[in-house]
This record gives structure tokens, C-alpha cells and sequence, in this order.
């Protein structure tokens, strides 16, 4: 089959009656927008010239924004009057941005049905515009940054190892993207720092993705794809509203994954690939703070605190199983044991040492959790000890 072929059937060719009713809601619902054109139209045929973007009345006109040291940031941008006040409730379902002049235009304006996330508390993180300046600083060139040309050919054994690592990482990287891209268009233009900052996250993932990738196929080649953590991927896109899901892929997730980096020194075995864990743990670094304080944010300004926090735990009661599916995958578990046993014959002694990263995951996940005021230590369905026995 043809690389142009259609084969989904959610995306088909528009028919003629498809391109019907879109025409028939454009004579309709975009009356108001051609009343508009029509009448800078008639204008600009007598020569006439409307000049009324100069009026700055109702604008912040005049407040300037300072740079700090760091340049021109988006703090700094906040510290001018009427430009920092994110609002609790977004009533403005359009594409006008927050700050200028659009209340004499309200009754001129569409409305984006897509813009549905509206509360503050569903998006928000008190870190978010920090978070978004350091990803633009912190960006990498998966190409050029990473010195491919030292990669040195590993034991067989090893080598097969750390292209089933990355195979992994391949599959999972690109639902950490997914899941943001989902939500980000329902964002509205008021919650704007949040869309810059996920941006750049599924930026962030589109690197990592690629990066395991050509790790794998200039070490030998993508080895076996991981059905059971499949389904954990799927429960990820699926979690019920934002906020859940970005618990379960920020703090959860990519929390294990930020575990996985930090051991980069034990589990990788050449400079490169150290070079690799030690660029992503940085994004990855990025992504599950967010995680952490949007939760808190979530917590802290629910009108109903502690029905906010018995949902998320319920969801959490389901959702941590997303761990221990990782965990007991063999493609995800063995590949990292060899790793750290040195050797296929070392596998017993390497899952030792997975059971030290299992402790230091779980412990990390439950300080974060207690950083957004989310105490789940009692109630975690996860053992803190590794389950396959090891001491």
C-alpha cells in the first residue's frame, strides 16, 4: 500500500455533503464576520482609514515591560500591571489574547466550542512560567549535541541490552507528547503560559524519542515493542480529565523515567549513552515538577478540597498499576538488569540492583506526592519494596 493511501477512516476524504454543511455553517454562524469585511471593505473603497487600533483607551498602553538580568522574561512581562492576572474562570472562549483590547468587541467575536478547560485550578502550576523559560534554555540538538561518532561497540550481550532500553523509551517518549497535544487546543488563550510551557514538553519528548531511537538502530537495531506497558500507555491518554492525567504521566511516569536517568552512570555503559540519560534527565526534570505543582495547585484551590483529594485518590488507586506493569515487563525490567549486573550472566546481582531503583523510585514518588499536599504513603497500592523478592 501507497504511502498517500487512506486507510483511517476517521480522517477520510470530505464528501460533498460534508463540504455542504460546512458551507451552510459558514452562511450562517460567520454572518458577523462578513458584516465586518463588508464594511472595511466600503471603507477602504472610499479611501477611508478606521485608525481606531490607536485608540488606547481600556489598554495597558504605556506600562512597559523591563528586562532582568536574564532578558525579557515572562515574570518580568507578569510584574507589569494587567498582564499577570491569570484568571481563576476563563469567560473569553476566543483567540484574543490576554491583555489587549477586546471587551468592545465582544459581540463581534466567535466562539472556539473547543476552548472547554476554563478553570485555573485544572491547568495552572505556580512554577509554570519558570519551567518554560528554563526549557527554552535548556533545548538540545539530538543531532549535533551527542557525539555519535565516539559511540564504541559493546559486548553482545550489552549491546543488545541498551538498544531493548531504548526500545522501550522509544515507545513510551511519544505519549509524554500525545497526551499535552490533547489537551493544549482545549487550553484557552487566557492560560497561555501553560500552552508555551506544554509545547516545549511535547518538543522535549519529540528529542527523547528521537534520540532512543537512533541510539538503538546505531547500536545494532529497535529490538521487542512491551504490550503490557502498552495498556499503561493507553491508560495515560485515557485518564479522565487533565489533572489526572498529567499526575499519571508527570508525577508517575516520568517519574520512573527520571529514576531510570539518574541512574545513567550505573546503567549505561559508554559515554554516549551517559551523555543521553544526562541531557533527558534535565527535560524529564521539567515535566514531573510540573506534574508535582499543578497538583498542588489543583488541591489548593478546589472549592471542595477534600472531595478533590478522595477523587484522586481513587484514581491513583487504578493508576499506580501503570507502575508496577512496567516494572514487571520483561523487555523494561531485564534489558536494565543486565545493564547493571554488567553482563547477561550478572542478571541475578543486576536485579539487586533494580531493587534499589525501585526504593528510590517509590520513595521519590511519595515526597512528591506530600510536596502537592497529596498524602498517599498509606494508601499506596504500590509495594515499596521490589516484588520479584530481592533483597
Amino acid at each position: 500500500m501507497g504511502i498517500a493511501a487512506r486507510t483511517d477512516d476517521r480522517n477520510p476524504a470530505p464528501t460533498d455533503e460534508a463540504l455542504d454543511l460546512y458551507e451552510r455553517q459558514f452562511r450562517q454562524e460567520y454572518q458577523c464576520w462578513q458584516e465586518i469585511l463588508q464594511r472595511n471593505a466600503d471603507r477602504l473603497a472610499r479611501g477611508q482609514y478606521s485608525l481606531e487600533w490607536l485608540n488606547t483607551d481600556g489598554a495597558h498602553w504605556g506600562r512597559r515591560a523591563k528586562p532582568s538580568s536574564r532578558g525579557l522574561t515572562f515574570t518580568d512581562v507578569h510584574n507589569v500591571k494587567g498582564y499577570g492576572d491569570i484568571p481563576a474562570h476563563v469567560t473569553w472562549r476566543n483567540f484574543a489574547a490576554r491583555g489587549s483590547v477586546r471587551d468592545r468587541y465582544r459581540d463581534e467575536m466567535p466562539v472556539n466550542d473547543h476552548y472547554d478547560v476554563l478553570d485555573a485550578l485544572d491547568v495552572w502550576s505556580d512554577n509554570v512560567n519558570t519551567l518554560y523559560e528554563e526549557a527554552k534554555a535548556r533545548q538540545w540538538n539530538a543531532t549535533r549535541d551527542i557525539p555519535w561518532e565516539e559511540l564504541t561497540p559493546l559486548p553482545d550481550d550489552l549491546e543488545k541490552a541498551t538498544c531493548q532500553m531504548c526500545t522501550f523509551l522509544t515507545e513510551v517518549e511519544f505519549i509524554a507528547g500525545d497526551f499535552p497535544a490533547k489537551w493544549m487546543y482545549r487550553i484557552p488563550q487566557d492560560f497561555l503560559e501553560v500552552k508555551n510551557f506544554l509545547s516545549s514538553q511535547i518538543m522535549d519528548e519529540a528529542r527523547h524519542q528521537e534520540v532512543f531511537r537512533k541510539r538503538a538502530i546505531a547500536g545494532g537495531g529497535l529490538l521487542h515493542a512491551a504490550p503490557g506497558f502498552e495498556w499503561a500507555l493507553k491508560a495515560i491518554i485515557d485518564s479522565p480529565n487533565h489533572t489526572m492525567g498529567t499526575f499519571l504521566l508527570n508525577v508517575l511516569g516520568e517519574g520512573l523515567v527520571l529514576s531510570i536517568f539518574r541512574s545513567g552512570e550505573m546503567i549505561a555503559k559508554t559515554h554516549v549513552d551517559k551523555e543521553i540519560f544526562r541531557r533527558c534527565l534535565q527535560d524529564e526534570a521539567r515535566h514531573v515538577s510540573y506534574g508535582v505543582m499543578q497538583l498542588k495547585y489543583h488541591l489548593d484551590h478546589h472549592p471542595d478540597r477534600e472531595r478533590a483529594i478522595a477523587d484522586m485518590h481513587r484514581f491513583a488507586d487504578v493508576g499506580e498499576q501503570v507502575v508496577l506493569a512496567s516494572f514487571s515487563e520483561a523487555q523494561n525490567t531485564e534489558p536494565i538488569a543486565v545493564l547493571l549486573g554488567g553482563s547477561l550472566k550478572r542478571i541475578d546481582q543486576g536485579m539487586e540492583g533494580m531493587a534499589k531503583l525501585w526504593r528510590m523510585f517509590m520513595e521519590e514518588y511519595l515526597q512528591r506526592c506530600e510536596r502537592a499536599g497529596f498524602a498517599r504513603r498509606a494508601r499506596c497500592t504500590i509495594p515499596l519494596d521490589a516484588p520479584w523478592g530481592h533483597a
